[in-house]
């Protein structure tokens, strides 16, 4: 069958695969270059190798999609008390009813609380902070507001949705992250914007270079704060918001909250609001399961699975950055629609990669981890997890970029056969 995933060789072949046991799918085929790594259980941060120590069968699940409550919605936005400029862009967005984390969080934002926000990935978040900010800015200019989040993709994706949020508002944005030119964003602060999004690193060089006031923020939100932690961004982030405005109101959110985070909020949040709309994970719209391949064979395998009509638009993660660029090589080179991220490409490659897949103009992304948190892209109908992530969170944050909101997603994990 040839679905537009190849040209081609790929027409008309089938998908060969036999359940096995334990109910995963087996395969065997010609030797590939590829063949060699195996379930990918070589180290990708810091370069140290590991022994893969997470529990095969977390990896096989199906989806409880059916079970699913839905959480009672108290508001539409037009209950809100926002500016009529905003209502605006809200009905050019076909926006009528708020996610439950929005319907929740809003009201306590309006009001100046801060807030603890805990929901799951792809549930709004984004959302949830910036229509009751730019409100805040809109009526009062003297609010700066200062948001950080882990990675330069979701910095990005936040920007793009403050744009359309403000759009004709005359509130204005910078972004302050790695791998684009440090200058022009320099350039932007002295224009002197009300919000500034960035990447903890990038916001301590800014101040560090004395182009950024941390001391003018009266309003901080911090996104993806677990990840954060995972990243090892905590000490910087106590350095940054130490350094805004005692009087603030302060946003965290995140889909958990291990200890290291309660204590950061209690050190720096005043008589918080906690949200939580965790209905359980994300994980509960994905159907999980594990493909077994031979040594030999796991390129092989993969490019049958993707030959697949049902594998529509694919993410595919690999340990590795040198891994993910050969992979892409080999699937182009048979003529499949691939494109990869990681964190050797300029801003502007991940951007464009990321654009394409969004848009269709190709269907498979390969990535290293560096997207599995925080990314919004609509209709991934698979992950694959090419090499096994490192811990069993990285697994779910992964398979979190398929069966978001109502849709039902699909996760498949290779797993070497034992011989």
């Amino acid at each position: 069958m040839n679905n537009g995933n190849r040209s081609g060789r790929g027409s008309g072949r089938r998908f060969g695969g036999v359940r096995s046991s334990s109910g995963s799918r087996s395969f065997g085929r010609p030797k590939s270059r590829f063949g060699s790594r195996g379930g990918g259980f070589r180290g990708g941060r810091g370069g140290f190798k590991r022994s893969n120590d997470i529990d095969i069968s977390k990896f096989v699940k199906k989806a409880s999609f059916t079970e699913k409550k839905e959480i009672e919605i108290s508001h539409l936005f037009s209950d809100f008390p926002f500016s009529e400029k905003i209502q605006e862009n809200l009905k050019r967005r076909n926006f009528e009813k708020p996610t439950p984390i929005q319907d929740q969080a809003i009201p306590h934002i309006l009001k100046g609380k801060d807030v603890i926000g805990l929901a799951n990935t792809g549930t709004g978040k984004t959302g949830a902070f910036l229509l009751p900010l730019i409100n805040k800015v809109s009526n009062d200019r003297s609010q700066k507001v200062l948001i950080m989040a882990p990675t330069r993709e979701l910095c990005s994706q936040i920007e793009e949705e403050f744009r359309l949020f403000a759009f004709a508002m005359g509130v204005f944005s910078a972004t302050c992250i790695g791998g684009m030119p440090i200058y022009k964003q320099i350039g932007a602060l002295k224009r002197n914007p009300n919000f500034i999004i960035g990447t903890p690193g990038r916001l301590k060089d800014l101040e560090k270079r004395g182009v950024l006031n941390l001391a003018s923020f009266n309003n901080v939100v911090v996104d993806e704060i677990d990840r954060m932690l995972d990243m090892g961004f905590i000490d910087i982030i106590k350095e940054i918001i130490g350094r805004t405005q005692k009087e603030r109101q302060s946003l965290f959110f995140s889909a958990t909250m291990p200890d290291p985070i309660k204590r950061l909020t209690s050190q720096f949040l005043k008589e918080p609001v906690t949200v939580s709309v965790q209905v359980g994970q994300t994980a509960d719209n994905v159907d999980q399961d594990i493909v077994r391949f031979n040594r030999s064979s796991k390129v092989d395998t993969l490019k049958e699975l993707l030959s697949k009509e049902e594998l529509k638009k694919v993410l595919i993660f690999i340990e590795t950055k040198r891994d993910v660029e050969a992979l892409a090589t080999d699937l182009r080179k048979d003529g499949f629609r691939v494109d990869s991220i990681h964190g050797d490409k300029v801003q502007r490659q991940r951007q464009r990669s990321l654009a394409n897949f969004r848009n269709n103009n190709i269907n498979i992304l390969i990535a290293t981890d560096v997207a599995a948190r925080g990314l919004d892209i609509k209709e991934v109908t698979h992950v694959i997890n090419y090499t096994i992530p490192q811990t069993y969170d990285d697994y779910v944050h992964r398979i979190g970029r398929t069966g978001r909101g109502n849709n039902k997603g699909n996760a498949l994990t290779f797993v070497a056969r034992s011989h």
